[in-house]
């Protein structure tokens, strides 16, 4: 089957489409996942930066309260307001404040570096140290940009209230740093003139960075705190003219919280509490560096998906369509149709199949119609012995649906009298409803399940009346006087009901359907005995037997002897041997001539027997010869029967052979064709019984007849025997043996080597090798 046939394209196309509705569902997936993380990302810098400006404005607040309980402090406030006598010092006052305000250094990173200007004696005390003269405090911690004199206007001599100076270089004795500076005049109340004193805070920029460092670590970006002027109060990751563009920039929004500018996401937060606005920038690579693993997840599982999915597509398309394929073929072969035109294979194949149906719904329905002729004929048949064997009489039964509940009954044959010698068209149609209303009467009696019935000329019905179990296990005598019933009913009701005057002739008891022939001659020959004979209307065979001294073996039954022996059928052959004999000796007796001519038809029939072809090859031909030569009719007739039935056993058996013999060189001939085609993924029971020339039945029920196995396990263990020896031998693959082997599909051949062997074939091969 060609991969580009139209019918592997429209499976493929059909396996492409659902595999594109995933895909789209995915993508959507993705574009959903990049947004959420891009959303999650920015809202957790906000967090973040909210976090940092929180603990910022809180240290601040710890830096204002720090300045406000100094303004409370009672020992500072009094040396603060000292009178100063000449060049007296009070030393143990500024000691005493030294060592009170030390601690607050070790609660706040922000306080480790401030002092208190005493404006009265022009002296600052820091921590551990008092400088007694401002230019030795100004000598190790000063501004870069700014002299000493402009450090005393704008620090020391000035009132502040809680006044910030930006960022601004400092030097902190031989450390260069930013520092961002806090300012506040004591007493708090102090709003003009000089101050008694002043406390400055000096913050180091690392320790403000360091509260926003987790946004940089974490995202590789930059962060800028700035006060409500612009001025630049913490600086990480970037720098001043860096800032300037982004603030001078028409295109960035201050008022929006998030945007992206440039290449970086802005978060832009504004204190509501001194104005200050913290920014904090983010790299997109990095913002989008989860949203890149999803992407990238996303892409590669979309990717191997729809690889495989294409894969089993191609798989799946091809094993569909083969099948397809196949019976489009079968059909273009029968109907004789090289092409399909005008119409798609589907439409083709719908058109025929719906027309094969169609078919054989009518063949079905004329069947039906038949049916009725078809059982007439069989019966007609079965009546005048043309079957050989019983199993064609139970085939050609279950063919016209005539079932037989029982082996065994009587034949009877009923006249219409009074027709004798009429043959007009008016007497023939008259004749045919007396028929089919005798026939409807015997139907609605007791036995009229039990029977089957046929016409025999125009005036005359034979029916075989079947006799169930029970009635065979109470006797002879109960089974006559049953029918006998049955028949006077019979006759009473169609004189009484419709005037139709009839008689009845019944013949022997048949044992089996082989004798249902003799019996109907037995009641043939009764009806003409009854003619002659008027006052009866019921006559048995044995009743109306003439007195004779001849002895009993019609052709019929020689015939239907003949026929069972080469049927090979070696019981019924016995049986019918015995009946005869029986018939010679119980009702009969027979004169010494009639007994020696009797003997000598039995020998002369079996001797007919010895001359045909199954016979004469036979290595038992002459020894049976003599054995039927030499049956001497002056023995007593039971050893007589018991040597004939002897050599009937013998007879029956050399064609038992001959046919066992057949049947073997037939299911050798099975396997030698099994054993060259194996290979074949197409050899099936059809293939083989074409070969064979057999009916697929026949042959499935002869090879496991011979061989107690299936003929389809057979197939199966002979491939996987072969798959065996090169799963020892060979170095091909598993797929590459099972398609050697016949198998279409490598998983099939598995399931069908572990069923028989019991493990898998790489674990079977696996084994070898160790």
């Amino acid at each position: 089957m060609p991969k580009h046939s139209t019918i592997f394209r429209k499976f493929l196309i059909s396996y492409l489409i659902i595999l594109v509705i995933p895909s789209i569902a995915g993508y959507v997936s993705y574009r959903t996942s990049i947004e959420v993380t891009q959303s999650v990302s920015i809202e957790n810098g906000i967090t973040q930066l909210e976090r940092s400006k929180e603990i910022l404005e809180r240290r601040m607040a710890e830096v204002e309260g720090f300045t406000r309980q100094l303004a409370l402090n009672p020992d500072l406030n009094a040396l603060m307001n000292e009178k100063i006598k000449g060049d007296q010092d009070n030393v143990y006052g500024i000691w005493n404040v030294m060592r009170q305000v030390m601690p607050f250094s070790q609660t706040n990173d922000f306080l480790q570096n401030y002092f208190i200007y005493l404006s009265n004696y022009d002296v600052i005390l820091s921590q551990g140290s008092a400088y007694f003269r401002p230019e030795h405090y100004y000598d190790n911690f000063r501004y870069n940009d700014m002299s000493l004199a402009e450090w005393k206007s704008t620090v020391l001599d000035r009132n502040h209230g809680s006044e910030i100076m930006p960022l601004r270089p400092f030097t902190n004795k031989t450390k260069q740093t930013s520092v961002v500076t806090y300012m506040q005049s004591l007493p708090l109340d102090s709003f003009s003139g000089n101050s008694p004193a002043t406390v400055v805070v000096i913050i180091d920029e690392e320790n403000i960075s360091s509260l926003l460092s987790g946004l940089e670590e974490r995202y590789g970006g930059w962060t800028h705190i700035s006060d409500s002027q612009g001025n630049t109060i913490s600086l990480r990751g970037t720098d001043e003219n860096a800032a300037a563009r982004l603030s001078g920039d028409t295109r960035f929004d201050p008022a929006k919280v998030s945007q992206f500018y440039n290449d970086d996401l802005v978060i832009t937060i504004r204190s509501d509490k001194n104005g200050w606005v913290y920014q904090a920038g983010i790299p997109r690579h990095v913002l989008m560096e989860n949203a890149n693993q999803i992407r990238t997840i996303t892409w590669l599982v979309t990717g191997a998906a729809l690889l495989l999915g294409l894969l089993a597509g191609l798989l799946l398309a091809y094993r569909n369509s083969v099948p397809i394929n196949r019976l489009l073929g079968v059909m273009k072969e029968h109907f004789g149709k090289e092409g399909i035109t005008g119409r798609n294979e589907f439409d083709f194949l719908q058109g025929n199949i719906s027309r094969m149906i169609t078919s054989n719904r009518q063949l079905e329905n004329e069947l039906n119609r038949q049916l009725p002729l078809v059982r007439d004929g069989f019966l007609k048949r079965l009546i005048a012995g043309e079957f050989q064997s019983g199993e064609e009489i139970a085939a050609a039964a279950a063919q016209a649906g005539a079932h037989f509940q029982s082996q065994q009954g009587f034949v009877s044959v009923l006249r219409i009298n009074g027709y004798s010698g009429m043959d007009s068209v008016e007497i023939l149609n008259e004749l045919t409803a007396a028929r089919l209303i005798v026939k409807q009467i015997l139907l609605e009696l007791e036995l009229g399940s039990n029977l089957l019935m046929t016409d025999l000329g125009s005036d005359r019905i034979v029916t075989i009346c079947q006799v169930n179990q029970e009635e065979q296990e109470s006797g002879n005598t109960t089974e006559r006087k049953s029918i006998t019933d049955m028949f006077e009913k019979l006759i009473e009701l169609a004189y009484r009901d419709y005037k139709i005057h009839l008689t009845a002739s019944l013949g022997e008891q048949y044992h089996s359907l082989l004798e249902v022939s003799h019996s109907s001659e037995q009641a043939k020959q009764t009806m003409e005995y009854a003619e002659y004979d008027i006052k009866q209307s019921i006559v048995w065979f044995r009743d109306a037997q003439p007195e004779t001294a001849t002895y009993y073996y019609p052709l019929d039954i020689e015939q239907r002897l003949i026929s069972t022996i080469r049927a090979g059928d070696k019981e019924e052959a016995g049986r019918m041997v015995q009946a005869v004999i029986e018939k010679n000796t119980d009702n009969r007796q027979l004169s010494i001539e009639m007994k020696q001519q009797l003997v000598g038809e039995l020998k002369g029939t079996l001797l007919k027997l010895l001359d045909q072809k199954a016979f004469l090859e036979s290595e038992l031909q002459f020894a049976l010869k003599n054995q039927i030569v030499n049956v001497q009719a002056s023995n007593p007739v039971a050893i007589i029967q018991e040597e004939i039935i002897e050599i009937v056993d013998a007879l029956c058996g050399v064609i038992s052979s001959k046919k066992s013999h057949a049947h073997i060189q037939m299911v050798e001939e099975m396997k030698q064709f099994i054993a060259q085609s194996y290979g074949d993924p197409e050899l099936t029971l059809y293939r083989i019984a074409e070969h064979a020339e057999r009916p697929e039945k026949y042959i499935s029920q002869l090879f496991k007849e011979v061989t107690a196995t299936n003929i389809s396990d057979y197939l199966e263990m002979v491939r996987i025997e072969h798959a065996s020896e090169m799963l020892r031998t060979n170095a091909c693959t598993v797929d590459e043996i099972a398609e050697r082997v016949g198998y279409n599909s490598a998983h099939s051949f598995r399931r069908a080597f572990k069923r028989v062997m019991g493990v898998a074939p790489s674990s079977y091969r696996q084994s070898i090798k160790i």
